[in-house]
């Protein structure tokens, strides 16, 4: 049977409708970033983002067509003022593509490994094929424009050795251990990531005009603020460099380029992605207070996405993914 032929599992039309989602989100972000940018480099890697994401949508528009489900509003040029003052400076503008475009690395590589039928392997496949390249552009110009922060070095030693005692993982009592370079992966990525969503909370803030959407994105700073020191502290008790942080590259404009549910969904993506990333770097580590700091942060995440979706209920701005046949209320149809 041509794999073409086969009806899309629940799985593949849920990363469909994901991708498509989270993907109309971030466009609107990367056409209002487009818009502001001077640098002419930056402003190019922005113009392909932006021609990529057109053709993805489309196709993605067509598989979920074809499988007769209604296409997701997403997000649209309703959702973008565009005029608006300047909000973020070039610099931020191409750290925040770089981080939006491991989140999307990620993505595709998830929907590709649960993709069955060829077509949608090979729409994944291109995808992913998009995403390293604009990965590759944009670590190319933050290195350009000395803007890439690199994690931390480790000097090499003689020979490989096996771990010898239980203390390995005492992060607390007696002498302990300096982080391993395996947990490092996590711990800077992870901070990184927490010092895009502190920033980008309070630029949100700052433009946002209902009062609960304010406080939540006031929440969410005090939120990752809290989990870049936790995290930031166990990287200086090894005398080790902390990524730099970002609020500077923050205007004072309280002119609003988004809209409120653009506002909340995007801060809500970014902390249920974290998730992901909190629960690899949990899987990774050996040292008991890295452990509880993980636990802790996702603790936190599940309470600030706990309050996100109540606001986006009540707003009637998260819309429904594909649900499973209720049969016993068909039943009741009768």
């Amino acid at each position: 049977m041509e794999t073409e032929k086969l009806k899309l599992t629940s799985s593949e039309i849920g990363s469909l409708w994901g991708e498509y989602i989270n993907g109309t989100a971030t466009d609107v972000v990367n056409r209002y970033m487009y818009s502001i940018i001077e640098d002419e480099a930056i402003k190019a890697v922005f113009h392909d983002a932006i021609q990529t994401f057109e053709k993805q949508k489309k196709q993605m528009k067509t598989f979920i067509e074809n499988e007769g489900f209604p296409v997701p509003i997403g997000f649209n040029e309703t959702d973008l003022f565009v005029g608006k003052q300047r909000l973020f400076t070039d610099a931020f503008c191409l750290n925040y593509l770089n981080i939006m475009t491991i989140h999307g690395l990620l993505g595709h590589s998830t929907a590709l490994g649960i993709s069955v039928r060829k077509d949608l392997r090979d729409f994944y496949d291109a995808c992913d094929n998009d995403a390293k390249k604009l990965y590759h552009q944009t670590i190319e110009l933050l290195l350009e424009k000395g803007l890439f922060q690199r994690d931390p070095l480790y000097y090499s030693y003689d020979h490989p050795e096996y771990i010898l005692s239980k203390d390995f993982k005492d992060g607390y009592f007696g002498k302990g251990r300096t982080l391993s370079a395996t947990e490092i992966i996590s711990i800077s990525l992870n901070l990184k990531k927490s010092i895009m969503a502190k920033t980008l909370s309070i630029a949100f803030s700052q433009v946002a005009k209902s009062k609960e959407v304010k406080k939540f994105l006031k929440d969410s700073v005090k939120t990752a603020d809290g989990q870049i020191k936790a995290f930031a502290k166990i990287m200086q008790a090894d005398n080790l460099p902390v990524p730099k942080s970002w609020e500077t590259e923050v205007s004072m404009s309280t002119d609003s380029p988004f809209s409120e549910k653009l506002l909340m969904y995007h801060m809500g993506f970014l902390f249920q992605a974290a998730q992901n990333y909190h629960g690899a770097g949990l899987a990774l580590s050996m040292r008991t207070d890295l452990v509880t700091t993980y636990e802790s942060t996702i603790l936190q995440n599940l309470m600030v996405t706990k309050s996100w979706f109540d606001i986006m209920v009540k707003n009637r701005w998260l819309e429904q993914p594909p649900l499973a046949p209720n049969r016993t209320e068909r039943a009741k149809q009768k």
